[in-house]
């Protein structure tokens, strides 16, 4: 049953093409074919989920599959999400419109410790309940039970029932649904109507406990053939008619599924399972990438990563201490060269994207980075595309990397030292001295980079006043050693984030006082004061200390989470107001119970580099004993049932190196480290050697030749009428890429396409009157450039005319003379066509209707309205006995020069005139007239 949100998806509300589904590369399959229906839920705002690799390529693979169906959902908008519980209209997928109620299985990316509140907002948009216990003890209303083999009631689902009486806690208001669906989830038999919930990524994967109450199950590290394996279990039990918890027991048997509620967390925090026929401990799933899933999905507004990215090595075995994706992404796996050459060529021309990036934890480390780089660039030279990469290796950062980098735009460079000394570094086994970090810095600056981000940590194990206070020296080193004649000098842009320890690590069993935090973030803003050029960024220590509660946590925090988030703790509450947030988060673990606990991450408990903590040996001391582990090393982790691949002996040992400032070679390039991954169940680390480096074929500048110009007369009609003015041009740009036509740019540093709309049209306004002229660096055949359009563009921008004009003829936007719309109005009570005519006779009889008018300023001026209109006339008028509308056609001024007659001003006209209330239903925009 389709969700009626028409209504809901309107002008009104910030960028509501974010809910459209109606994306470049979407797929929309039959709903009735399919016998699996996902959804694949993004608990943060549209910008962020719908530019995420892993939710594009797991997206892409699961419509692949036959008869399984997925769609997306995101967390809406603060003004979207009060619309929906006003009307009491529940969360729906972007593409179907279906309430996510109606499918049969609900997947959340969790990857940062507080975005659980975020996915607790989305189940209650959709009006599932919260946890697995309440899913499973909401009925339908009429049902009868059996009792299983295990003896626990099973509900037996009633076909005809109505969907609003499935359960309490479905929305009550019959008109939200358009008719009955003839899916129902999971199975006839399920003791629940509700999809199966769960959660996927890196930090569902560390450490599922915290959030063990609310989710079915948890599939525990890549998903590329985990997902796929889940899907034909739930389709093999769908035919069976499994229950809900045989379909679960099922799934239990999948390497890499987690089912919470087979499981119990015993007294010392440990996790044991509950039943002989689950496993003990549940192993994290390792995939090799597959770049040709990566395309897809090409929003219409801009997104946080609004480019092509291309995964080219996962994994990293660098064996940084504090790293945890480091950890959970072992071994390391290159993507063969070619491959990612071919998607990436096959990407750009399929998006229209004018940038892309290379993605790896270490790009760097992937040792063909220079050469397919080069390839890509060489093979798209004429396409105006610049490369952009992650945070990478300052160590290899060399010219080979540099002159792949940029095209088009030079980017941004992001390194991250971590630590201000060398001693540090070696602790957390970094493996980057000063001497490489002086070159890559140098190298970037002598390529023209003047302005870098770096990023460094605060609160590592063992870090002195003297280890913090040397990263402002560091910074001062650099800036003093890239100094030169007729150069600008250059300026840092820092990121000092806290150190937070995290599972599956060897500082996972560190603590830092909060108080520690502050002290050396002051001593670090008063040492900075005294250098120029330099920006610091510090991240809020509160966050931090919650982040570090969460992560560590058991099962007893499932509360906490609950509270927090009806407390208003979420992502809007985190942009908008910390404090807010924060106060929310204290006030749950208050209610909780567990302020002790929480202290005990706040005051530091134990700082595990600390003098006389490592037996009867002084540390630091010379000629002290050989250190040896602390006893409440063997304590159990609430994450212990979760294998990762990785021995917690070897943690601990690793941790042991630490106290040594011993470095641990990258296994990938040297030796073994002995940690435990490598063998069956998760496979070795694949290096592949790197090609040789083409030639440089190309300058890169983009092609200023202006051969022709052509005038376009287009529609925007629609879903397309929600798209802004900008995402329109953007639009464009990649609609040229993609139909390869030869668009001219302009120069300077931030060279544009030669494409320029002639006037913006209101957000929600339909037209059938847009023009836009283009200039290319070659001449067309007109009809072979408009076919050529035409294939590219969305079938809800359709373009009526094409004409060749003069280059030196004004531009479209310099000629505008005037632009007729039609206008549908109300005004309250029973007004007939006659009453409306007599308006517009008294419009047209007036010499002057004055206005005061705000310009752009902010200074107030009168301007005359009647100056501005030059015809007006009725089109059609409705009316009842409470409202009355009509359709209005005006023709007014809409010059370049800020003489313009807007629609709303129309309504102002009439206002004074007939000295009433009038409403602006909607905006059609006939025709734009130019001058000659």
């Amino acid at each position: 049953m389709a969700v009626l949100v028409e209504q809901l998806i309107t002008s009104d509300i910030l960028k509501p093409a974010r809910y459209l589904g109606n994306e470049r590369l979407a797929v929309h399959k039959p709903w009735d074919t399919a016998t699996v229906r996902w959804v694949l839920t993004y608990p943060e705002v549209y910008e962020v989920g719908a530019s995420n690799l892993g939710h594009i390529i797991l997206y892409n693979i699961l419509n692949a599959l036959p008869n399984q169906l997925c769609d997306r959902a995101y967390l809406p908008g603060s003004d979207l999400g009060a619309k929906l519980r006003a009307t009491q209209t529940p969360l729906f997928a972007v593409e179907s419109k279906r309430s996510l109620a109606e499918f049969d299985i609900l997947g959340f990316s969790l990857s940062y410790e507080l975005g659980a509140t975020n996915i607790l907002e989305m189940l209650d948009l959709a009006g599932i309940p919260l946890t697995w216990k309440e899913r499973q003890k909401s009925g339908v209303v009429g049902a009868k039970h059996s009792e299983n083999n295990l003896g626990q009631k099973l509900i037996i689902y009633r076909p005809n029932a109505s969907p609003v009486q499935e359960s309490e806690g479905r929305r009550q208001e019959k008109d939200i649904y358009s008719s009955p669906s003839p899916h129902l989830p999971i199975s006839p038999s399920c003791q629940s109507p509700y999809p199966l919930i769960f959660a996927g990524g890196q930090t569902a994967t560390s450490n599922p406990e915290p959030y063990a109450d609310f989710f079915d199950f948890i599939a525990l590290g890549d998903g590329e053939e985990l997902l796929p394996e889940i899907g034909l279990v739930l389709a093999e039990g769908k035919a069976a008619g499994l229950s809900r918890e045989e379909l679960l027991l099922d799934l239990a048997q999948i390497p890499g599924v987690y089912v919470p509620q087979f499981y119990e967390m015993g007294e010392n925090g440990a996790v044991h399972p509950l039943r002989q026929d689950v496993p003990e401990r549940i192993l994290r799933r390792v995939a090799t990438p597959i770049p040709a899933y990566s395309i897809g999905l090409v929003p219409y507004v801009e997104t946080v990563h609004d480019r092509l990215t291309i995964e080219i090595r996962r994994g990293c075995t660098r064996g940084c201490r504090f790293c945890q994706p480091g950890m959970l992404t072992r071994p390391a796996r290159d993507v063969e060269p070619e491959k990612v050459v071919e998607a990436m060529e096959a990407g750009m021309r399929a998006t229209g994207y004018n940038e892309f990036s290379l993605l790896s934890l270490s790009c760097s480390d992937y040792l063909s980075l220079p050469a397919v780089g080069m390839e890509i660039k060489n093979r798209l030279k004429n396409e105006n595309i610049s490369l952009t990469l992650p945070s990478q290796r300052v160590d290899r950062f060399d010219e080979n990397i540099a002159n792949i980098l940029g095209g088009t735009r030079q980017g941004s460079l992001t390194f991250a030292p971590e630590a201000g000394t060398q001693r540090m570094r070696d602790i957390v086994n970094k493996g980057l001295t000063n001497e490489e970090l002086l070159r890559g810095i140098k190298t970037a600056w002598e390529k023209g980079w003047d302005k870098i981000k770096l990023y460094f940590m605060i609160g590592l194990p063992g870090e002195t006043d003297a280890d913090v206070l040397g990263i402002v020296e560091t910074v001062r080193w650099l800036q003093q050693e890239c100094r030169g004649r007729d150069r600008k000098p250059i300026s840092f842009n820092l990121t000092i984030s806290n150190f937070t320890p995290k599972p599956h690590t060897p500082f996972q069993w560190h603590s830092v006082s909060t108080s520690e935090f502050k002290r050396k973030q002051d001593l670090l803003r008063q040492e900075f004061r005294r250098i120029r050029n330099v920006k610091v960024n510090f991240t809020d220590i509160r966050l931090s200390a919650m982040e570090d509660f969460i992560g560590r946590g058991d099962r007893s925090l499932g509360k906490v989470l609950k509270r927090a988030w009806e407390l208003g703790a979420g992502m809007d509450s985190w942009y908008d107001s910390v404090e807010t947030a924060f106060n929310a988060w204290g006030r749950a673990i208050s209610e909780a119970g567990l302020d002790w606990k929480y202290r005990q991450v706040v005051t530091g408990d134990w700082n595990v580099m600390e003098m006389g903590r490592w037996g009867d040996g002084e540390m630091g001391r010379e000629n002290s004993p050989q250190p040896h582990l602390d006893s409440r090393l063997d304590l159990p982790l609430p994450w212990d049932h979760i294998d990762t691949g990785i021995d917690k002996k070897w943690l601990q040992e690793d941790l042991n190196r630490a106290l040594e400032a011993a470095i641990v070679p990258d296994c990938s390039f040297e030796g073994c480290s002995h940690c435990g991954v490598c063998g069956t169940d998760f496979g070795h680390n694949i290096v592949i050697e790197p090609p040789a480096i083409p030639e440089f074929a190309g300058d890169f500048v983009p092609n200023t030749t202006k051969a022709q110009r052509l005038r376009v007369w287009f529609g925007k009609q629609g879903d397309m009428a929600l798209i802004s003015h900008l995402d329109l041009m953007r639009l464009f740009d990649r609609v040229m890429r993609r139909a390869s036509l030869p668009v001219a740019f302009t120069g300077g540093f931030h060279p544009h396409p030669r494409i320029a709309l002639a006037s913006a049209l209101s957000l929600g306004s339909t037209s059938s009157g847009e023009i836009v002229d283009m200039e290319l660096t070659q001449s067309m055949d007109v009809e072979t450039f408009r076919t050529q359009l035409v294939s590219q563009l969305p079938l809800d921008i359709p373009i009526y005319q094409v004409e060749e004009i003069d280059l030196k003829a004004p531009a479209a936007n310099q000629s505008l003379e005037a632009a007729e719309y039609l206008l549908t109005v109300s005004t309250t009570g029973n007004v007939e066509a006659k009453q409306w005519q007599e308006w517009i006779v008294a419009i047209k009889a007036k010499d002057e209707i004055l206005s005061e008018h705000t310009t752009k300023s902010g200074k107030q001026q009168i301007i005359n309205l009647r100056d501005r209109l030059f015809e007006i006339e009725l089109v059609q008028a409705d009316n009842s006995p409470s409202e009355s509308t009509a359709i209005l056609r005006y023709l007014g001024s809409c010059r370049h020069d800020g003489v313009i007659l807007r629609p709303e001003q129309i309504l102002s006209i009439l206002e004074i005139v007939a000295c009433a209330e009038f409403h602006l239903l909607h905006i059609h925009r006939n025709r734009l007239v130019l001058g000659i």
